[in-house]
């Protein structure tokens, strides 16, 4: 185990890249229980006669239970440190999946589902500024962006096993997040070193200060967050079974497109955490993927309405575009709210998540089930629609002002180059020799001399 040290130089580059690895570990654990239950739902439909509201409000329940205790969870964050939040949580989470395992009843194994939420809150907040603390601004991102595929490679790996799984049964299912949570809690016990922090009674009146005092910017990128969530939370929840009951698609082919996106969904946050890290900005590209994420489930709405082939395309686009902003708002409420109230500043960004993410299964179950999926697509890009003019694209991170202002100056002078039809990187063009033909376009000609 990493000895605790005072300063982030006293771990070597190995040590910070492996802690790196373990947060990643554990947080996939953690969703690959909160949402591995989505992926029960056709053997659930098949086996029982689970309706399709009543399955997607069992699939939610982790997530339910999620929002009880993030706040608590960062509490005790803030007091206490990493490594002990997610060594307990996860073997917390662990003993509350192999116990819905064990059950029959929907209900009890409902309850179960609960209580494992409530556990596993533990490690998405302490995992990330885990992270966070290890690294210096200029490599923040890049790290953040690697830990956060974390969720998309713990959602496709459930995508990938655990409908197999459930074809001998429910209860196989959920021995798969139950044994990956077992193997978390152990190596966060033996590879996890708490970030450095100065000791409370040497803080600062203004370090120990909240940061949601005299600002919105942490309100606003909690509402950001949430608005965002939705579309990641409707697509990882239907886009299996849409797949199988609009398409006609195999469990096999349907998980492993699942899969597929999820993959391309981790990919893509590393490489918009290190475009944070090159723009000097986490908000910007924030508001670009909110658009890009309204846009996408706009079309996918028309397409699956008039029965386009592009459909399957488009839901693949909106299931990786969905799941790229989390980092970056995780990454800014770090670097903003500060080393003693980030725990609690991030469990509040993810109860707001949690909130929609348990509200969006049995809602849009609903609503699919008495209109239909485009009408649910479209009302879903409604969303990441609101959160655009509430990004607070001023917010720099600590330590990069300079670089943001340097790309800030950089970006208008490239505009005002467009304005006047000129690229910046094109040559400047003199006329021949006599010509009063300027070099430019728009550009008078030279005086003779």
């Amino acid at each position: 185990m990493p000895r605790q040290p005072s300063d982030p130089g006293e771990l070597s580059l190995f040590a910070r890249w492996s802690i790196v690895v373990v947060s990643l570990l554990v947080t996939a654990s953690s969703f690959l229980f909160i949402n591995g239950v989505a992926f029960l739902i056709p053997r659930l439909e098949a086996a029982r006669g689970t309706p399709l509201t009543q399955a997607g409000l069992l699939a939610s329940m982790p997530s339910w239970g999620m929002v009880v205790t993030l706040v608590a969870w960062g509490y005790v964050l803030d007091r206490v440190g990493e490594r002990l939040v997610m060594t307990v949580g996860s073997a917390l989470t662990a003993a509350a999946a192999y116990a819905a395992a064990s059950v029959h009843s929907l209900t009890l194994m409902g309850v179960y589902l609960f209580l494992g939420g409530m556990a596993a809150a533990s490690c998405n907040s302490a995992g990330g500024r885990l992270v966070s603390g290890w690294f210096p601004p200029h490599q923040r991102g890049l790290a953040m962006g690697i830990r956060q595929t974390a969720q998309p490679l713990g959602i496709a790996l459930g995508a990938l096993v655990i409908p197999e799984l459930a074809e001998q049964g429910a209860h196989a299912g959920l021995m798969f997040p139950a044994v990956a949570c077992t193997v978390a809690a152990v190596a966060s016990l033996i590879g996890v070193a708490d970030a450095p922090r100065k000791s409370r009674k040497v803080a600062t009146d203004e370090e120990l200060a909240s940061p949601y005092r005299g600002s919105s910017v942490l309100w606003r990128i909690h509402a950001v967050s949430a608005l965002l969530m939705m579309p990641q939370t409707v697509t990882v929840t239907f886009m299996l079974v849409w797949l199988m009951n609009h398409h006609g698609w195999s469990v096999a082919a349907a998980g492993g497109l699942v899969t597929v996106s999820q993959l391309l969904g981790a990919l893509g946050r590393i490489a918009v955490g290190r475009w944070s890290d090159y723009v000097g900005s986490r908000m910007r590209p924030v508001r670009i993927i909110a658009i890009a994420a309204a846009s996408a489930l706009f079309l996918l709405a028309l397409t699956d309405n008039i029965g386009s082939r592009y459909d399957v395309l488009l839901m693949i686009a909106i299931a990786v575009i969905a799941v790229l902003d989390n980092g970056l708002e995780a990454t800014a409420i770090t670097e903003f709210a500060g080393p003693y109230w980030s725990g609690r500043a991030l469990g509040t960004q993810n109860t707001t998540q949690r909130l929609m993410a348990a509200a969006g299964p049995p809602l849009f179950g609903a609503l699919i089930t008495t209109a239909a999926y485009p009408l649910a697509w479209a009302l879903c890009g409604l969303f990441p629609l609101a959160a655009v003019p509430l990004v607070p694209t001023r917010l720099l991170p600590p330590g990069l002002e300079t670089r943001a202002r340097r790309q800030s100056v950089r970006r208008h002078r490239w505009r005002q180059a467009v304005r006047a039809r000129e690229l910046p990187t094109r040559p400047r063009l003199a006329g021949p020799p006599g010509s009063s033909r300027p070099g430019r376009r728009g550009r008078a000609p030279t005086p003779p001399t």
